[in-house]
């Protein structure tokens, strides 16, 4: 089996969706216009048990199918970034300063592909639970809806999702059982010192130097306090500080990432960065504190529900093009949140050679939307069989 010939036959039709999408892309919670699209669409299909408001602009839709059954559940992202878009292309963002440089118009039109299909043919036992979600990028959206019940409320058995994957084959997906993408933290640390004049330094508690000794302290966090084998990553990613040549400046700021995949280790480098601050502080004679936030879990594949998923894309594209146990990468994603709520997958679809994700020349490309919308499909007719 390939593409679903009936999604095929309406390819047109996603590439305009997904162009109107590209050109009014909007942030985190605030995808007012993006959800109304979207629930114009289904209203079209035929879909009528429309649920709006949840995360603030999140939307569910519920597809009901031939007899009982499980409640799958499809997730897409609306949400942009706050990046100038610089594609050139005819269908760039009219909004300045903001771009969908991720995919999520790609990913929210592969889903409204697979709703029309679904919603024409029914050819499936139990419903479909369709789930556009805000504020993937900052907000953590998923964990929102999880938090606001939409497991339980409309009764999800389990929960699938894809991301598209620049510099991956065209049409290809990739995904692998347990972990396939890390915990993300952010750090804050804020230095106080004593300002003065660059050339009497002794008279001034510099906190350019002790942001310095603070940076380098960090580092060796993953060199010297942690198993090599475990998976860690500290990127030190800002440093702000000072306003001229000649002046020793009053404050610091260092702020950065931490990825894990371990609870275990996660904690220890909390644990550390904690001593770090405080130690390099009195050191320098400075005060300095540490604003550690624990944001979105790993990305947790069920392995049956990740080696289900692979046989599925394997039917649409063949065995050739999907990789089952790609490994897993530092990345981080909201789907987390859902995943922990309920067994399912999270799969990476090929999108050829492009821009990378977050880039200001990156755009989706609309010839695998009609692959993710048949995977979606097939998925749900796999999953629940009608029975004969």
């Amino acid at each position: 089996m390939a593409v679903i010939n009936r999604i095929a036959g309406y390819s047109e039709d996603m590439t305009g969706w997904r162009r109107y999408l590209h050109q009014h892309p909007e942030l985190g919670f605030d995808c007012v216009k993006t959800a109304a699209y979207v629930v114009e669409r289904l209203k079209e299909f035929g879909i009528t048990d429309i649920h709006e408001g949840i995360a603030k602009t999140g939307v569910v839709a519920i597809i009901e199918g031939q007899g009982p059954g499980p409640v799958i559940g499809l997730r897409a992202d609306m949400d942009a970034l706050p990046i100038a878009e610089e594609t050139g292309a005819a269908y760039a963002s009219t909004v300045p300063g903001v771009m969908h440089a991720c995919g999520h118009d790609g990913h929210t039109t592969m889903l409204l592909g697979a709703a029309r299909y679904l919603a024409e043919t029914r050819n499936f036992a139990g419903s479909v639970a369709l789930i556009f979600q805000p504020a993937e990028e900052q907000g953590g959206g998923g964990g929102v809806m999880v938090q606001e019940g939409v497991m339980d409320r409309f009764g999800i058995d389990e929960v699938y999702a894809i991301h598209n994957a620049p510099g991956f084959p065209e049409g290809a997906f990739y995904t692998t059982p347990g972990p396939i993408m890390a915990a993300v933290d952010t750090f804050h640390i804020n230095i106080k010192g004593l300002g003065g004049h660059g050339a009497m330094p002794h008279a001034t508690r510099d906190p350019v130097v002790a942001a310095v000794g603070i940076v380098q302290a960090i580092q060796t966090i993953s060199s010297r306090n942690h198993y090599a084998l475990d998976d860690l990553v500290i990127s030190v990613t800002q440093i702000h500080t000072g306003s001229a040549e000649n002046i020793v400046p009053e404050t610091a700021y260092v702020g950065g990432t931490v990825r894990t995949f371990d609870k275990a280790v996660q904690a220890m480098v909390m644990d550390r960065m904690k001593a770090i601050v405080s130690g390099q502080a009195a050191s320098y004679g400075v005060e300095a504190e540490l604003d550690y936030e624990v944001w979105y879990p790993a990305t947790v594949n069920d392995p049956a529900r990740a080696a289900f998923a692979a046989e599925v894309a394997a039917e649409v594209v063949g065995a050739a093009l999907v990789t089952p146990e790609a490994g897993r990468e530092m990345g981080a994603e909201d789907f987390a949140y859902m995943l922990e709520a309920r067994p399912g997958a999270y799969l990476f679809l090929g999108q050829g050679e492009s821009a990378g994700l977050h880039q200001a020349g990156y755009d989706f490309n609309d010839a695998v939307a009609p692959i993710g919308a048949s995977f979606f499909a097939r998925l749900v007719e796999r999953a629940a069989p009608l029975k004969t």
